[in-house]
């Protein structure tokens, strides 16, 4: 997963980036969606967003992402990186992981942390569009050992609105700060509400 490949993609790329900020600006008012967050200035931190239940979210959280100035790379999976389609992907800032090899994804991302002053990495922690009861705690191990934040991103479907909410700093009780962030998006109704 080398991010030092990854220099020029969509949410710092001149001209093209101020463009489609603009586009994601209008498409969201005609669609009557709301972005909700600042603009932040330092950027370091794990992105999570929930809840994931349609493929309509990757496309709504890049527009919000666009609107607010985020600088984000995100984890899909690898068949989302087909030849000859693997380089838009990428572009768009994915980075594929192939759950099926034994790659140590966590202790990857957290060498990227260290080598990188701003890095934010968005991670499904649902890992799946299906309804799921227990979430992925990979971004979790990642944030706690990385020593930055957790952005707690949404989609709630029922205000129309997606963006992002407060930060949320691990203490090292996975189980406990898991239940803390799951509390947050308790209410959150995603494009799909049977798989919230």
């Amino acid at each position: 997963m080398p991010l030092d490949l990854y220099a020029n993609h969509l949410f710092n790329t001149p001209l093209i980036t101020p463009l489609l900020r603009g586009i994601s600006i209008v498409i969201l008012k005609i669609a009557g969606w709301k972005a909700r967050g600042e603009e932040l200035g330092h950027q370091r931190f794990v992105l999570i967003g929930a809840p994931h239940t349609s493929n309509w979210d990757f496309p709504l959280m890049l527009m919000v992402v666009l609107k607010l100035r985020l600088r984000v790379f995100w984890m899909g999976k690898h068949t989302l990186f087909p030849f000859p389609f693997g380089w838009l992907m990428k572009w768009l800032g994915g980075i594929p992981i192939d759950r099926s090899a034994s790659h140590n994804v966590v202790n990857e991302t957290v060498r990227q942390y260290k080598k990188n002053n701003d890095l934010v990495v968005l991670i499904p922690p649902e890992g799946t569009r299906s309804k799921v009861e227990k979430w992925r705690s990979g971004f979790y191990h990642i944030a706690n050992l990385a020593k930055v934040p957790i952005l707690l991103g949404y989609v709630d479907a029922s205000k129309k609105e997606a963006g992002f909410a407060d930060f949320f700093t691990p203490t090292g009780d996975v189980d406990g700060d898991m239940k803390k962030i799951r509390e947050f998006y308790a209410e959150k109704k995603g494009l799909r509400a049977e798989n919230s």
